[in-house]
């Protein structure tokens, strides 16, 4: 699984799932998540300095959709503290209180737990203890 998040409302807004890590996944992430959220003006896409995001096909689809890169620094982990606390949250409270017959179950409860629970009911004290989906609905309103 590779993740997109939304900094501001920290909301997961591109999630495909499979068994490789390949720059197809992460091209489906972006796609995804540009789909969903249909930014306006140049956005800033944080990344790690991985094969997958470097790759001229995705630096490339980044330009498509007016996206500036920006590489996490060689070896400073503190670059992904966002995603890294997601993930780690995600195995908290799903992955290792479960266990899966199969791979398609698996993807079927991560894809549950973070439309129906993280984004819609998690609360997150970076965005004033609100959830993300509320998050955005404040911003949306506001602009």
């Amino acid at each position: 699984m590779t993740s997109v998040m939304d900094l501001y409302s920290r909301k997961i807004v591109g999630f495909p799932m499979s068994d490789r890590m390949t720059k197809e996944l992460v091209l489906q992430a972006l796609d995804r998540a540009h789909q969903q959220q249909r930014p306006t003006g140049e956005v800033l896409h944080h990344s790690d300095r991985g094969s997958q995001y470097a790759s001229h096909d995705y630096q490339a689809r980044l330009k498509t959709y007016k996206m500036k890169a920006s590489l996490s620094r060689k070896g400073n982990c503190y670059d992904h503290a966002f995603i890294e606390a997601f993930h780690s949250v995600l195995k908290k409270e799903l992955i290792y209180l479960e266990r899966f017959k199969t791979r398609e179950q698996a993807c079927k409860r991560i894809f549950e737990y973070i439309l129906c629970f993280y984004n819609a009911k998690r609360i997150h004290s970076t965005i004033g203890y609100l959830t993300p989906n509320e998050c955005e609905r404040r911003y949306r309103k506001a602009a």
